[in-house]
């Protein structure tokens, strides 16, 4: 097994913060039925989806 060098896991914590940071948004834009907020979240794990795209090893 070989082990992760630190930009990596740099980057993989970035996506996973922001996709629970846009999971989160997303619930309570739903909640407080607020399209401003649902598209916030969406776009956050769109950009979190994006960055496990380009900087995957």
């Amino acid at each position: 097994m070989t082990s992760r060098s630190r930009p990596d896991r740099a980057i993989r914590r970035a996506v996973l913060g922001l996709g629970t940071i846009g999971l989160v948004v997303i619930a309570a834009g739903a909640c407080l039925e607020a399209f401003w907020l649902l598209g916030l979240g969406v776009w956050a794990v769109i950009v979190a989806m994006l960055m496990e795209l380009v900087y995957r090893p």
